[in-house]
């Protein structure tokens, strides 16, 4: 296996370009990461980093792409989206990569859609799921994504809430990011599909540690559920601040809330329902099973529950596949042939089967479609599939 990770910080795209790079007709056999290495989100950038290097494995072992072995480069971006936007050149123009997968933040994600486009270099979310970075209104469009969109997310939270709540009372809390505030008007739409409106809906900023305010509002306004949208570290302390008010609706969240919760938050996280694209939780199929094995062996995972964030392990696992795939479909590492080749993949992956990976409208830049999604729940400090818990 060829892989780098290199923890760095920004650089200029000035610095980017030194020496004279630039865009060639041919671009190296390698896939850039940016995602958060170093930080409280450091989980994320490992799933991404743990899924990728399986699968660029696994190709070499079969032969490579186009006869060349694939390499894999992760920059940290520590959930800094100028350091993003600076790992997009890096990638693009200094190591001149076919493509690269996208990283753990949305908001990094989001303001990488510009160097993105100037360079015309593929990119592949694995985890940030805002609607916008890839529903952005650029043509061609040079964003896809193997993970979930916040739209259809909003819509099975909506749905899974409804099933719990007896007078369809939901209430919406949200970080104050553009992940958080891009997800709201979704959850707003999703609702109204429903004919139905959010009771209250309150905002937090990171690093808050009293939610109680909030809560208080959202619990006079009657709220029978709440609809969580934010990271772990100020998920526990909305756990926290309902338990100083004593006060416990049934909590459903994004799949933000699924790398550390149930380790900050101890029992308040129990029953606290997260929705996922994969679980490498209780009994495997062989294949998955072969793959977690691997990852003891290669990353030193003792036990299922320390895979935090393991939709990204499954999501990054599937995309490389999908654009190793693209190059060989495009016969040539030039990235417009690549992309173009994308729309042409058909793979049989750890989420679901991609049949095909992508079509040629904006919605369709998204490969996982919902009814691939899953409702997880914590308990007992693990993020477990649903039916593996006293959870309903």
């Amino acid at each position: 296996m060829i892989t780098r990770t290199v923890i760095a910080g920004a650089i200029t795209a000035a610095l980017a370009l030194q020496g004279g790079a630039s865009i060639a007709d041919e671009a190296n056999a390698c896939i850039g990461n940016s995602g958060p290495v170093t930080g409280p989100a450091a989980f994320g950038g490992k799933a991404i980093r743990m899924g990728a290097e399986l699968a660029v494995e696994d190709i070499n072992a079969a032969g490579g792409v186009l006869g060349q072995e694939l390499e894999f480069i992760q920059y940290d971006d520590a959930g800094a989206p100028p350091r993003g936007v600076d790992n997009v050149r890096r990638i693009g123009l200094a190591d001149n990569c076919v493509a690269m997968i996208g990283g753990y933040h949305s908001t990094v994600a989001l303001a990488q859609r510009d160097p993105i486009h100037e360079i015309g270099m593929p990119y592949v979310g694995t985890i940030a799921a805002n609607t916008k970075v890839i529903e952005n209104g650029r043509d061609p469009n040079y964003m896809f994504r193997v993970s979930a969109k916040d739209r259809w997310v909003t819509k099975f939270l909506v749905a899974e809430g409804m099933q719990r709540s007896a007078n369809n009372a939901i209430g919406i809390m949200y970080e104050n990011t553009g992940w958080g505030k891009g997800a709201y008007p979704d959850l707003q739409n999703a609702l109204r599909e429903q004919g139905l409106e959010e009771v209250g809906a309150e905002t937090f900023n990171w690093e808050d540690t009293d939610m109680t305010p909030q809560l208080i509002r959202l619990r006079d306004a009657g709220a029978e559920v709440l609809i969580m949208w934010g990271l772990d570290r100020e998920g526990n302390q909305i756990l926290r601040s309902l338990q100083k008010i004593g006060w416990s609706p049934q909590v459903i969240g994004a799949w933000g809330f699924a790398g550390n919760l149930g380790e900050l938050a101890g029992e308040l996280a129990n029953c606290a329902l997260i929705m996922q694209t994969y679980s490498w939780m209780g009994e495997l199929e062989p294949s998955a099973q072969a793959l977690y094995d691997r990852m003891q062996e290669d990353f030193g995972i003792g036990s299922q529950e320390e895979i935090r964030m393991g939709s990204g392990v499954a999501n990054a696992y599937d995309a490389v596949h999908i654009i190793a795939k693209a190059i060989e479909i495009a016969g040539s590492f030039d990235r417009a042939k690549v992309y173009d080749a994308l729309f042409e993949v058909e793979h049989e992956g750890l989420v679901t089967s991609y049949s095909p990976a992508f079509e040629r409208t904006e919605e369709r830049h998204d490969a996982i479609l919902p009814e691939a999604y899953k409702l997880t729940a914590w308990y007992d400090g693990k993020l477990l599939p649903l039916d593996q818990t006293p959870c309903e």
